[in-house]
């Protein structure tokens, strides 16, 4: 997530930046909050709506290379 503290404040997103600009055929997507878990329907950081549109991209993504 954009404000999560883990993969932002410790600057995980700088090397996937990093990535995504050493490929013309990547992607970043970044979801709207501060949960480090969120696509895991167990936690209580779990955010639905955010972990439909994170499911959707990857199985677009997996059909694109398939």
């Amino acid at each position: 997530m954009n404000a999560d503290p883990i993969f932002v404040g410790e600057g995980d997103i700088n090397a996937a930046r990093v990535l995504v600009e050493s490929t013309g055929s990547a992607e970043l997507f970044l979801y709207p909050g501060d949960k480090h878990y969120f696509a895991d329907s167990s936690l209580p950081s779990y955010d639905a709506a955010a972990a439909a549109l994170l499911l959707h991209r990857t199985l677009t993504f997996l059909r694109s290379v398939g």
